[in-house]
């Protein structure tokens, strides 16, 4: 008869792949249940973190539907995912009660079984990935899953056969099909009149707006000494604090790792409101156009970040690593917020974060 598992052993065994020793081990065994799990979770994660089989997420973004927040990824073979902790908590569970590998923990009680549609449980066997720019691997679920286990709990809801305990996720379930229901015609809608290009179009201008503005205010400095005086230390430049003229690569500098850096559209706009003179010079610099409440508020958290990957980099090539670290040259994290009203309106505006980096 084969011997079962316990936490403990799965605790040794983690500490061990982990290099712990045996007094080590033997203070591991003091540990809480929770803290074992924690250890043989962090392990598991480890091993999928080292793994080169996986699939890369090659885009990413979060679907906002209220205050629920969805963490999508399409991986490389256009499977599209949801990640398994925000599934989880936008159907009212805990996110601990998801591990790596495990089957969908929200369809595994017996009373739910007669509602559980045919290849449902095929479409929840958990999908690891790979997320660009982090360390371990994430856990997900095919997002065509998702509302298909919300029926299974407003099935079993109409049916009373669920514990009282299982009620809060039915009502998440009842909130989330709602929405989905009312996105999927908008989008279908958008679809089929061509409107869907005009909106993204609308909801770009939208977001520049914030930024930029056709009026300019007086100038003033915001690029500090300490900004100035690293792009020379980088470049192997003499520089002289306080001095305001500086080498035409210094413009190129700024456009490409602050303006370029904000997000979609802002820059362009920025060239649009305060295009080159015949003399090729600007008539103002592109900051005195930015808004007061948004686009200079934006700027100033730009400038600090480059200012202090230069600082932390030895030389040139380490600060260009740093920053294509910092800003990923993919399309970028995109949000889709969805807002219901109490008039069950559906809303849909597009944030952009992490823009691509300067070409």
């Amino acid at each position: 008869m084969k011997k079962q598992t316990t936490v403990e052993d799965a605790t040794d065994a983690a500490l061990f792949r982990l290099g712990a020793s045996e007094g080590g081990r033997a203070r591991a065994r003091k540990l809480t249940p929770e803290e074992r799990s924690e250890i043989a979770r962090r392990a598991a994660e480890a091993r999928w973190s080292d793994s080169s089989d996986l699939m890369r997420a090659r885009y990413t973004g979060a679907l906002v539907i209220g205050e629920i927040e969805l963490e999508c990824a399409v991986l490389d073979d256009g499977t599209r995912l949801i990640a398994q902790g925000t599934m989880l908590t936008a159907l009212g569970r805990a996110k601990s009660m998801g591990r790596r590998g495990d089957a969908a923990p929200f369809v595994s009680a017996s009373n739910l079984q007669e509602f559980i549609a045919p290849g449902l449980q095929e479409q929840l066997e958990p999908i690891t990935y790979k997320i660009p720019g982090q360390r371990f691997a994430g856990t997900g679920y095919r997002a065509e899953a998702l509302p298909a286990v919300c029926d299974v709990y407003l099935a079993a809801r109409r049916a009373n056969a669920l514990l009282p305990s299982q009620m809060a996720t039915a009502d998440a379930a009842e909130t989330l099909i709602r929405s989905l229901a009312k996105v999927g015609i908008i989008a279908l809608v958008d679809e089929a009149t061509g409107y869907q290009a005009e909106r993204a179009r609308d909801e770009l201008q939208r977001l520049v707006e914030k930024f930029v503005s056709e009026d300019f205010r007086p100038w003033v400095r915001v690029f500090p000494d300490a900004f100035f005086s690293e792009i020379y230390r980088l470049y192997g430049w003499e520089y002289k604090p306080g001095q305001t003229k500086h080498p035409n690569y210094v413009g190129k500098f700024i456009n490409g790792y602050i303006y370029q850096q904000l997000p979609e559209g802002v820059a362009d706009e920025l060239r649009r409101v305060n295009p080159r003179r015949p003399s090729g010079w600007r008539a103002r610099k592109h900051h005195q156009h930015l808004t007061v409440d948004t686009g200079n508020i934006a700027l100033d958290r730009q400038i600090m970040t480059i200012t202090t990957l230069m600082q932390v980099s030895q030389d040139l090539d380490e600060f260009k690593t740093l920053f294509a670290r910092k800003f990923p040259g993919e399309a970028g994290r995109k949000v889709l917020r969805v807002v219901v009203d109490e008039h069950d309106e559906v809303q849909t505006l597009f944030e952009l974060e992490a823009p691509p980096q300067p070409a």
